[in-house]
């Protein structure tokens, strides 16, 4: 049953640092070297604790934790609606627990309450409850018929694959957290989870309410760390049987090539430039809202973000306009007021790299309709915020319409005609998600069908349900996530096959042994 979506919180005041642990194999721990990181929070440059920066030894014996507890632990041996009971007591703590959460969640990866609150935790409790389900769905043993053998009998079974290791990104850390340890721990795997350097608090929360919930020692572990130490480990340990990873397209080549080395199963999400079409035909206050919130939500720091917006040629000048005056009405502030739209970027790092991609358009010709620069008010200059941006009279060749920016910048593409929006639409090396808006809901949808994308909303953007699978053509990534198939990608299959009354079976063996001579007792020849 899917838990309800979490009520407004009350406005949180920052509390003052706090140190965390690592959960290694079931206990509370710092790093075996007892380095630690500090993290800040985007939205005031405050210093919110510290965690353990672990090192390779400490990634190690997790995975040896979690090697152990599934070869010999209970939690694959138990039943499928009792991992599910688990499974689901944290769906509810989730809820129970949402204020703090989402107030955390806001603190360190600097996104607005309202964001935090409305959208990460009730998502996340929502799936959980999702994948709790999908543990007693699954069709563990199926007989199948074998007509080429006749007088045989097949059963296909499932079990669980092993150790899978789940490594996070920084801007969604809860909801990832829930998509790689669900699907994973409901079907019966053991799970250890990196998430990034920069957002590690609110999966460091999780693994608590997995503790709190029952989950057997080793089942779980978060490891807090680098991506050189923590990450290269997961990825090269042969005792990891599957890597689930999300993040940049150009880390996830360095993910797949690292984990074939010892043929790990993976499923990726990696980058998107998602472009979001609007038809002549559509309304244009409806799809102009959908394309500020397509881009601007989470400070465009989203992989399926609307960063291209493909509008008719004829009316760019109004659409963007209409752009301009509504991106002036959106509130930028503090993450902990509830009526903040905007926030910061997560780190001063990506601020000067999304900055970086704002001057590549100026220099290669796009024209600077809005923002571009950081805001002045004073009790915002100590985080890292920066202005909405619009970039109008952008040509599909420009790096601010090839490279995914991850960062409040809409580059708005031009085109004469369907077809060359199509093409547009399709000529980067992602394929993550895309939009098409109309009024004609069929019209829509043959443009949609023409689209080399995972995700095609139309008249719609980042909606997300748990019912439907997400994932990328070309190189946004591999393998699905979420909808009903949602643990295949975490669940190996075997043939048993019985072999009975077939007339074919003494043929296939005399292949190999041949029958006796008459006789019997005849020697070899010698050789």
């Amino acid at each position: 049953m899917a838990t309800p979506m979490m009520a407004k919180p009350e406005q949180g005041s920052a509390s003052g640092p706090t140190v965390w642990k690592a959960f290694l194999g079931g206990e509370w721990r710092d790093s075996s070297n007892g380095a630690t990181a500090t993290l800040i929070d985007p939205s005031t440059g405050e210093v919110i604790g510290t965690v353990p920066k672990c090192t390779r030894a400490d990634a190690k014996a997790a995975v040896d934790a979690a090697r152990e507890a599934f070869d010999k632990g209970p939690w694959p041996r138990m039943k499928p609606k009792e991992r599910a009971a688990v499974l689901q007591k944290v769906a509810e703590l989730l809820v129970a627990n949402q204020e703090a959460l989402s107030l955390l969640e806001t603190r360190n990866a600097g996104k607005p309450i309202r964001q935090s609150s409305l959208f990460d935790m009730g998502l996340a409790a929502e799936h959980m409850g999702y994948f709790a389900e999908l543990a007693t769905s699954v069709r563990w043993h199926q007989k199948i018929s074998q007509p080429d053998y006749e007088g045989t009998i097949g059963t296909v079974v499932k079990e669980p694959m092993g150790v899978c290791a789940g490594i996070t990104p920084w801007n969604l850390p809860i909801l990832m957290a829930v998509w790689k340890a669900g699907p994973a721990l409901a079907a019966g795997n053991t799970c250890v989870l990196k998430p990034a350097s920069l957002t590690p608090l609110t999966t460091l929360e999780l693994a608590k309410l997995f503790e709190q919930a029952g989950l057997p020692k080793g089942a779980l572990s978060v490891v807090t760390g680098s991506g050189e130490e923590v990450g290269d480990t997961l990825l090269t340990h042969p005792g990891v049987d599957k890597v689930s990873f999300t993040g940049s397209t150009e880390v996830g080549r360095t993910v797949l090539a690292k984990s074939s080395l010892t043929v790990k199963r993976t499923t990726m999400e990696l980058g998107g430039k998602s472009a979001n079409i609007i038809l002549p035909d559509a309304d244009l206050e409806k799809a102009t809202d959908g394309a500020l919130f397509g881009i601007f939500l989470h400070c465009g720091q989203l992989c399926e973000s609307g960063s291209r917006l493909l509008v008719p040629a004829k009316e760019q000048e109004k659409i963007v306009a209409r752009l301009v005056e509504k991106a002036r009405r959106i509130r930028i502030g503090l993450t902990q007021d509830y009526e903040t739209d905007l926030g910061p970027l997560v780190s001063d790092g990506q601020r000067t790299r999304v900055e970086g991609y704002i001057q590549y358009g100026l220099d290669q010709g796009a024209k600077l309709s809005f923002g571009g620069n950081r805001p002045d008010r004073p009790e915002l200059r100590k985080g890292f915020y920066l202005r909405p941006t619009i970039f109008s009279g952008v040509t599909p060749d420009m790096r601010i319409a090839q490279d995914e920016i991850f960062g409040p910048v809409l580059s708005v593409v031009p085109y004469e005609n369907v077809d060359q929006a199509v093409e547009i639409a399709n000529s980067t090396i992602f394929g993550l998600a895309a939009a098409v808006w109309s009024e004609k809901e069929a019209k829509a949808t043959r443009v949609a069908e023409r689209l080399r994308a995972g995700t095609v909303w139309i008249n719609d953007y980042h909606m997300l349900s748990c019912h439907a699978p997400r994932g990328g053509y070309k190189q946004s990534g591999i393998g699905r996530e979420l909808g009903e198939n949602a643990l295949e990608d975490y669940l190996e299959t075997k043939h048993f096959f019985y072999g009975r009354e077939s007339p074919l079976i003494p043929i296939a063996r005399a292949l190999v042994v041949p029958p006796a001579a008459k006789g019997g007792n005849e020697q070899p020849p010698a050789a």
